[in-house]
């Protein structure tokens, strides 16, 4: 069974702050990645938090090393986007659609 975790990614050194969001160095690639983690239901939510220099991820996975391997593939690498913080997630209100790996 997978959890749900958070995940924190924080802008690393390469970002431009200059730039918006779909014009930084490889926008595509990164983007492409993304998708592919929402598609194999790996990525439940992900988006950046206004006003931070941080975007949040809600993730399934086994464990927080499979989150740092998947994130690893990243074409942006730790340079743009840096992982700053891993953490299992007790959803208490609301909920999540399910997976065959979550029966």
């Amino acid at each position: 069974m997978k959890n749900v975790f958070v995940v924190i990614r924080s802008h690393g050194p390469a970002w431009n702050r200059a730039q918006p969001l779909d014009a930084q160095a490889n926008w595509r690639g990164h983007a492409e990645f993304m998708n592919t983690l929402e598609a194999e239901g790996a990525v439940i939510l992900a988006g950046p938090l206004e006003g931070t220099d941080d975007a949040m991820l809600v993730m399934r996975a086994a464990d927080e090393a499979e989150i740092r391997t998947r994130l690893s593939a990243d074409p942006w690498g730790e340079d743009m986007l840096r992982t700053s913080q891993i953490a299992p997630w007790t959803l208490r209100i609301g909920q999540l659609l399910l997976t065959p790996d979550d029966r």
